[in-house]
């Protein structure tokens, strides 16, 4: 079997000569050494390794030394913050020792957490293992999935009728019904979903008058740009560019910026090879978290512990609720270091299958499930 090093290897090679280098044998290019950190805060391109290696060989290539020291460095680094935030999976029992008796909530990003981040964003396909773990955690747990991604789209995706779906990174959620509260304010739209035990919750609805416009100045404005992809996501727009030249990206962004500019109720920032407007009003992937613990009865911070794993900047806002519940599991996806408010890590996708295949196995063996109505309500 090809190891991850020599793939890189393989991979590398190909690239310096594409680009018309010769490795030498008798003599070494000296390159910086790249570090985790600056893969992951240039231009908020974080993780995608290859993409940033290339874009420092346009001059100077690779030799095996280097790609070595990179890679022992990256480890080291990696090695490092793991410390900080250790492996969910072999923290697992202690995590599930310090549960008892009390009642886990899971809720899940998509891109990066339950699929691996692809080139084609309308090809994020989870595997049919990955279903069938989400599958079987939703019949011991309540479970939700919050993405960025529109509702529909994530649902499609997904493909499972025993969990609960927030898109456009909680500003349009189907969840039981609740009573509307004061709080909920002037944005707030909940609206009786297609059956009786479901609220269509939507946050921002008198926003997508003024979104349908930005999505098509934003297609007329970036067309031209080969790579770049508008995506609608119903309440927020991403634009993506991870199959962009790297030349043209500052083109791209600047003309991003031109439209939002026209919408001061709108507002721009930057995740994983994706640029995203969304209106500018108080509620994110966190405030979603708390929106459907509340509207499940699970809001008592004395006996919940919410369950969360994602791997993007949005996700941290759920990080920063749970960090002050006092109580819960906050798990960040990352394979290279960076900041984050989660207690624990895995290292990816593949990663998040074992763990949710291992808690699924602990709660049948520790207890029988109860129905799905009785943890739903419906």
């Amino acid at each position: 079997m090809i190891s991850e090093l020599q793939m890189m290897k393989r991979k590398l090679a190909k690239l310096n000569q594409a680009l018309g280098f010769q490795r030498s044998h008798s003599t070494k290019q000296k390159v910086k050494i790249i570090s985790s950190k600056s893969i992951n805060d240039e231009n908020g391109r974080g993780g995608d390794h290859l993409s940033m290696i290339i874009a420092r060989t346009r001059s100077n290539p690779l030799d095996l030394s280097t790609i070595d020291a990179l890679t022992l460095e990256e480890d080291a680094n990696y090695n490092s913050w793991v410390v900080e935030h250790p492996s969910a999976l072999d923290s697992f029992d202690r995590m599930m020792k310090a549960s008892k008796g009390k009642k886990i909530a899971v809720f899940l990003d998509y891109d990066g957490t339950l699929s691996p981040i692809v080139d084609d964003p309308n090809r994020a396909f989870m595997s049919d293992e990955m279903r069938a773990a989400v599958r079987e955690v939703a019949k011991c747990f309540p479970t939700a999935i919050i993405s960025g991604r529109s509702r529909e789209k994530v649902k499609e995706f997904v493909q499972l009728g025993n969990v609960y779906y927030a898109g456009s990174h909680g500003m349009d959620i189907m969840a039981p019904p609740r009573p509307v509260k004061a709080c909920d304010g002037k944005n707030h739209t909940i609206v009786q979903g297609k059956k009786a035990s479901e609220a269509l919750f939507q946050p921002a609805k008198k926003y997508l008058p003024a979104i349908k416009e930005i999505i098509t100045e934003l297609e007329e404005e970036t067309r031209k740009i080969q790579g770049a992809r508008v995506e609608d996501n119903r309440f927020c727009v991403s634009v993506h560019f991870r199959q962009v030249r790297e030349e043209d990206y500052n083109i791209l962004q600047e003309k991003v910026k031109s439209v939002v500019k026209n919408y001061p109720e709108f507002h721009l920032s930057e995740g994983k090879m994706v640029m995203e407007i969304r209106p500018s009003i108080e509620w994110d992937k966190g405030h979603a978290l708390e929106y459907l613990l509340d509207t499940l009865g699970l809001s008592n911070s004395k006996d919940v512990l919410p369950l969360y794993i994602g791997d993007d900047r949005t996700d941290e806002d759920a990080f920063k609720v749970i960090e002050r519940r006092g109580q819960g599991y906050p798990i960040i996806v990352s394979s290279i270091p960076k900041e984050t408010r989660a207690s624990y890590s895995l290292h990816d996708p593949s990663e998040v299958l074992s763990f949710l295949l291992r808690l699924a196995k602990w709660r049948k063996s520790s207890s029988s499930c109860r129905p799905l109505t009785q943890i739903w309500g419906i």
